[in-house]
Order: structure tokens, then C-alpha cells, then sequence
């Protein structure tokens, strides 16, 4: 099997992960198209790895040698901050955290266990486990939203809304109907929202979310039994991405990564 069979049904997820960690689309891509031409240009993979664990420590390689990604953290910023970043509180922030943040997305939402994560960031697996645990205090604590769910199965609806209610988030409403959302949402301007793809007869999770970001801006995380139905490798792709069934943990880390990232994070949105 050639390098390209390999490795093609890991990168939809290996930009999802990019992503997340750089905040944006067009910067995590920018990091595994730099990955993939490195691995043209003759780098070699870890054979020691599995092929998906060897291609996120390559990743890791071309990521950590870019000064912990400061370009990406100072483009997502406004005009004004752009700059003065080096005194802006939130760069510094994204700055020191990346190693944090990569552990905690490898292992709750890549689902690399934490020898797996150490491998990867060429850390031990004490250190993954500080670093997870300092990511995810430094998210709970900073971050607060009210949040709005989209589903219509109602016992996940129920699931998702104590999840996030323990995490310290006001859950100010459900919708199970594309126009249900579209009027909760423009009625709570929540801070954030979680939204499943297919909401069967109520129509579509996609175009409810579409109808919203038309009014304000908001950070969605998008819910979907399917996930590979949307890393297609299309834009606009979504950022954050829960595959059902999600575990608890994976989901505290993804709301912490849209909030992190998004411009606006206060509790009244």
C-alpha cells in the first residue's frame, strides 16, 4: 500500500485537530499542507508508529519548530491588535497554552491515549497529564456562555444540556426545528451553540446554524453520527466537530477550544 492510501483516511481528521488547535481553517491547513510537503520533500514518518500516530508527530515536528504557532494567534486577532499582540493578554494566553491545548485535544477529542499523546509532543506521560490539566483549569475557569442547543432527539438534548450546565454554562434553550433555532437564537443571542447536522422532519441543523450566523456571529460545534460527511475537505468546513456517540470529556474539551478562540467570550452574549 502506498504512502498516499496510508495515509489519506487520516488527514480529514488530522486538519479537524489543526484546526482546532490554531483556531482557524486557513491556519491549520496551512500546518498539514507544510506536514505533507515535508513528507514530499523525503522526511520520513516514524515506522515505530501506527500511520495516524506517526503522521501527528510529524505534524507536531513542523508545528513546533513555527515558534508555537504566534502567526496564527496574531492573525485571528482584531486590526488594533495585531499590532501591539506581545502586550495583548489573550496572545499570550493562546501562546503559552498550545502544548496544554494539543494534549488535551489529542487525548479527548483525537482519542490518543496519554503514552500515545507523549509519544506524539515528545513529552513524558506525566507531563500530558499536567498539561492536560492546567489546559482544561485555565479554560474552565476563564470562560462562561449561554448556550443554545439544537437537536431533536431528546434524551441527547437533555444529555448535552447537564453536561454543559456542569461545566459552568447557561443552557437558554433547545430547539429540535430549524425554525425553532433560527427564532431562539435571534430571541437569546446565545454565546454559543451546539447543533446537530440532521434534524429530520425539523429540517436542517446546517441551514439553521447558516440563518443564524447571518444575524450575529457565534461559535458553533456541530454534532453528526457522520463526521466524514463533513471533512470533506470543502470550504467552509466546520471547525469543531463532535462525532456521535461523543464522550462526555470530548465534549468539554471542544467547548472549551470554540470559546477559547472566539473573539467574543463573555457570558452575555
Amino acid at each position: 500500500m502506498s504512502m498516499t492510501q496510508t495515509l489519506a483516511p487520516h488527514l480529514p481528521y488530522l486538519r479537524r485537530y489543526a484546526r482546532l488547535l490554531s483556531g482557524s481553517q486557513s491556519s491549520g491547513d496551512a500546518y498539514v499542507k507544510a506536514s505533507l510537503t515535508a513528507l514530499l520533500n523525503g522526511q520520513r514518518l516514524d515506522t515505530d508508529l501506527p500511520p495516524r500516530a506517526a503522521l501527528y508527530k510529524l505534524f507536531h515536528a513542523i508545528w513546533s519548530t513555527t515558534g508555537e504557532h504566534y502567526d496564527d494567534v496574531v492573525s485571528s486577532l482584531d486590526g488594533k491588535s495585531r499590532g501591539d499582540a506581545k502586550k495583548n493578554p489573550e496572545a499570550r494566553l493562546r501562546a503559552l497554552a498550545a502544548s496544554s491545548r494539543a494534549a488535551l485535544l489529542l487525548t479527548a477529542v483525537e482519542s490518543f491515549s496519554v503514552n500515545e499523546a507523549a509519544t506524539i509532543l515528545q513529552m513524558t506521560p506525566e507531563e500530558v497529564e499536567r498539561a492536560m490539566a492546567d489546559a482544561q483549569r485555565a479554560i474552565d475557569e476563564q470562560l462562561a456562555s449561554r448556550v443554545l442547543i439544537i437537536e431533536d432527539e431528546p434524551i441527547i438534548a437533555l444529555d448535552l444540556e447537564n453536561l454543559v450546565t456542569e461545566l459552568g454554562h447557561e443552557v437558554v434553550g433547545t430547539a429540535a426545528t430549524r425554525d425553532e433555532a433560527v427564532a431562539k437564537a435571534l430571541a437569546e443571542r446565545p454565546g454559543l451553540i451546539l447543533a446537530d447536522i440532521n434534524l429530520g422532519d425539523g429540517g436542517s441543523g446546517i441551514d439553521a446554524v447558516s440563518r443564524i450566523l447571518d444575524s450575529f456571529d457565534v461559535p458553533v460545534i456541530f454534532i453528526t453520527a457522520y463526521p466524514e460527511k463533513l471533512l470533506t475537505g470543502e470550504r467552509p468546513e466546520p471547525t469543531y466537530l463532535i462525532a456521535k456517540p461523543f464522550l462526555p470529556e470530548t465534549v468539554q474539551a471542544t467547548v472549551g477550544q470554540a470559546l477559547f478562540f472566539h473573539p467574543v467570550r463573555r457570558k452575555a452574549a
